[in-house]
């Protein structure tokens, strides 16, 4: 499979390194700055004429991402970037009129199954309060995280279509309403990545957590996604519907 990476931060780098040792092939990286470091081809836009690939693999920055998505670059594409949610859903659902469209807010199957795990529990824990709690390393631009997000989204469609997100409680003199869903988000050191959902109950604790240990988890996610998507019609997938 020849590859065309579309951002070459830390995570695009990792995709790189295993597809090598998979026996793909990189064709390219697409990155409006300067990477020094990078071995193959670069590129300032999507724009340029790019190499011949079987699949765009995109781990980058909303702006890019929206770059790529209004192109007339017509490849299958997995599209890991997070941020901007609702404008790049509607571009990827647009994009996806033309070639095979994959998107994850987390390219890890284990967090995948928690969402499912989710979506199960969550419509028969009416009686039990919510909290979320999300950790990453200090290099982090956004919070909460967009796999908080898609957890929490989850939840929210499956049983609580009337949530209340709170975020901060620091200025609140009042209890907890029954409605809220309350967001914890932790910056610091190297954390890879952790995600916790708290059901408190009355003398009880339910907790659904996942933690990476690596990002190679996600860099494997892709490429497995990748491999699938390159088999398929045009359309928009995702992990519930790609067949991983």
């Amino acid at each position: 499979m020849k590859i065309l990476l579309v951002g070459y931060g830390t995570m695009n780098k990792r995709v790189a390194t295993l597809a090598e040792e998979n026996g793909h092939t990189i064709v390219g990286a697409v990155s409006p700055t300067d990477e020094i470091d990078c071995p193959y081809p670069l590129f300032g836009s999507v724009n340029e004429d790019l190499p011949e690939a079987d699949c765009v693999i995109d781990f980058s920055h909303p702006t890019l991402t929206k770059e790529l998505l209004r192109s007339g670059l017509n490849v299958p594409m997995v599209i890991a970037t997070t941020g901007e949610k609702e404008t790049l859903l509607a571009l990827m659902d647009e994009k996806a009129t033309e070639v095979p469209v994959f998107f994850s807010a987390n390219m890890s199957y284990g967090v995948h199954i928690v969402t499912q795990l989710l979506e199960t529990i969550a419509p028969l824990m009416d009686d039990y309060d919510i909290e979320m709690i999300e950790k990453h390393h200090n290099q982090k631009i956004d919070a909460p995280s967009g796999t908080l997000i898609k957890l929490l989204d989850a939840i929210t469609e499956k049983a609580r279509p009337d949530a209340q997100t709170v975020y901060d409680r620091s200025q609140v003199t009042e209890k907890r309403d029954k409605k809220d869903i309350g967001i914890s988000t932790i910056r610091g050191g190297t954390i890879v990545g952790e995600h916790e959902v708290l059901f408190a109950g009355h003398d009880e604790v339910i907790s659904i957590k996942h933690s990476a240990q690596s990002k190679d988890i996600f860099a494997r996610g892709a490429l497995k996604a990748a491999e699938k998507l390159i088999t398929k019609e045009t359309g928009f997938y995702t992990y519930t519907n790609l067949g991983v």
